[in-house]
């Protein structure tokens, strides 16, 4: 039996368009988080300070930035997320979301930065 392989995105911009900035100097850390979001959750306002990608692995998953823009990303879509750039996640679906995501940052650095609620 043959194994399929299917490029689900390459790319050196975030979905908002946005260039991916360069990669730091020294011995990477890698990171996988699974997040699992219930029928209208939301995630709160926070920032990316690194490359981050994933997939929807269920579900409907939309990223609201502050300025407005907004995009759905579908079940099986992968997504580069927007870095430096205020955001949220919400499931705005009537099924739970399962977002599985990749982080590429220097050991021990903040991958997320915290905002209060708007």
């Amino acid at each position: 039996m043959a194994i399929q392989t299917t490029e689900l995105i390459r790319t050196s911009r975030s979905w908002d368009g946005a260039l991916l900035p360069d990669f730091p100097q020294g011995t990477p850390e890698l990171r996988v988080l699974r997040l699992d979001f219930p029928v209208g959750a939301k995630t709160g306002w926070h920032h990316h300070t690194v490359v981050n990608y994933g997939i929807v692995q269920q579900g409907d998953l939309t990223i609201v930035c502050q300025d407005g823009t907004e995009r759905t990303f579908r079940e099986g879509e992968a997504l580069v997320e927007v870095i430096g750039t205020v955001h949220r996640g919400e499931n705005r679906g009537n099924k739970p979301v399962v977002l599985v995501m990749f982080y590429y940052s220097e050991p021990g650095q903040q991958i997320t930065i915290q905002h209060p609620e708007l």
